[in-house]
């Protein structure tokens, strides 16, 4: 275990802003990243061209694409979405060198703060018709997540601040959870049409994973309550804290060498109504559906974990913050009893319900509706989670080019607008990009990019 990143003299330390900030990075990298699908490609996965990044959320988007074939160069995303600090991003990204943190920056501290990241990165990838009604695809990709669940907000700032406050406080922080978990994966997909009528279309299509875990962090604190006393700077404290690391795994330096084997499913199903397409000559996609519905359930699956170790800490006690150094890892070893234990664990997949209804304003126009929410349990550390969210995504579409304005309510971060474009084989885009250079109170923030060869229908 490391918990050394946040070592810093008190003569050199930043701003207590600066500082938050600084543990919330430091929180990223030790207890795994922060509770999404966040949702990768935010707006970009529903464009009829998008190819491989559709069937990332539905599998049977494999079918009746499009395109007849697709090859992902790489392609990238990273979402992060927490409830606690807020920053104006405009102001960062004007003025980085310059950028004053307790000016542009606020905390909102809770009994249950919630932090959360989200990488998805899509290797070599490729898809393909094998005939009128099948199509089969490879898709490689790198992940890590991390959420930090219901921590209070109060023992989030003063363990930032070192101890610092000069008002008691009392905390409670009986239900914490925080989970890291990297992997890569190999998923064969395959789609085919089910029901073909004139005027409906229902596929249906699966992916088969292969995973490769790099490892995990988590942490746990049951019962965990207590009270800061300032006038003579003591910490009393009920409970437990247990923290985990699948074996060899390194936070701050992730090796993709000694990876553990498990295996992954994914499965979904798309409806579509094509009023004018009245015989069975015409195929699907020369006549564009009036609407199309989907529903899918990714991430379905775990990775087992030899030899993880697990080390207990018992909190019930009273302690001295006047030696705080900025080390958590040295001030628990110095202060609780504690005992140390392997296991073997098993990591569970973010499992995710997906939800899409996609309408047809006019030939090139179309506006969708996506849900995502997280299934697995929000309670339990061996579990990697999604955060619920909601979008809204007005697009144009066409074959070389497409642009969105995805609208979501994520939540952490709450209301959110950004937008993106595909331009033949790039594609750019931001699902909170907009709302973050209007706003100085920016909790959540997304980017993705991406490089293809789309080969298109004749």
């Amino acid at each position: 275990m490391n918990l050394n990143n946040l070592e810093m003299q008190k003569s050199t330390k930043p701003p207590r802003q600066a500082r938050r900030l600084i543990f919330f990075s430091f929180i990223i990298l030790v207890f795994g990243f922060t509770n999404l699908k966040a949702q990768s490609y935010i707006g970009h996965a529903v464009d009829n061209y998008s190819g491989i990044h559709s069937v990332i959320y539905n599998p049977a988007n494999i079918v009746s694409s499009n395109l007849r074939a697709d090859v992902n160069i790489v392609s990238a995303s990273g979402l992060i979405d927490n409830d606690y600090l807020a920053i104006n991003i405009s102001d960062l990204i004007e003025s980085p060198d310059d950028f004053d943190f307790d000016k542009a920056s606020a905390e909102s501290p809770s009994n249950r703060n919630n932090f959360f990241f989200n990488a998805d990165v899509v290797g070599p990838s490729f898809m393909f018709n094998l005939n009128k009604k099948s199509s089969i695809g490879i898709i490689s990709r790198a992940r890590g997540i991390f959420s930090l669940n219901d921590i209070n907000g109060k023992l989030y700032q003063n363990v930032v601040d070192g101890f610092e406050a000069d008002t008691d406080f009392d905390f409670n922080s009986p239900d914490l959870v925080g989970t890291m978990h990297v992997w890569a994966e190999i998923g064969l997909s395959y789609g085919r049409i089910l029901m073909t009528k004139p005027n409906h279309l229902l596929t249906g299509g699966v992916t088969l994973k292969y995973l490769q875990g790099a490892g995990s962090l988590y942490i746990n604190t049951p019962g965990l309550s207590g009270q800061y006393t300032a006038a003579n700077e003591t910490l009393q404290s009920q409970g437990s804290l247990n923290y985990g690391t699948t074996q060899g795994f390194d936070n701050n330096d992730i090796d993709f060498s000694n990876l553990t084997a498990g295996f992954g499913l994914d499965v979904g199903f798309t409806y579509e109504y094509h009023p004018k397409r009245d015989n069975d000559d015409i195929r699907y996609f020369q006549d564009p559906y009036k609407f199309k519905v989907g529903l899918s359930v990714t991430d379905i699956g775990s990775i087992n974990y030899n030899n993880a170790t697990v080390t207990s800490y018992d909190l019930n006690d009273t302690v001295s913050t006047a030696t705080w150094q900025d080390d958590v890892e040295e001030f628990l070893e110095n202060n609780y009893e504690n005992t140390a234990s392997g296991q073997s664990v098993a990591l569970q997949l973010p499992t995710v319900l997906h939800l899409l209804l996609d309408y047809r304003l006019t030939k090139k126009i179309l506006i969708s509706a996506q849900g995502n929410f997280g299934l697995t349990d929000s309670e339990n550390a061996l579990s990697s989670r999604m955060t619920n969210t909601l979008t809204l995504s007005p697009r144009f579409e066409t074959k070389w080019f497409s642009a969105y304005i995805p609208l979501s309510l994520r939540q952490y971060g709450g209301f959110v607008f950004g937008g993106g474009f595909r331009l033949g084989p790039l594609t750019v885009g931001s699902g909170s990009i907009f709302s973050n250079l209007i706003s100085d109170t920016s909790k959540t923030a997304d980017v993705f990019v991406g490089l293809k060869i789309p080969l298109y229908r004749k």
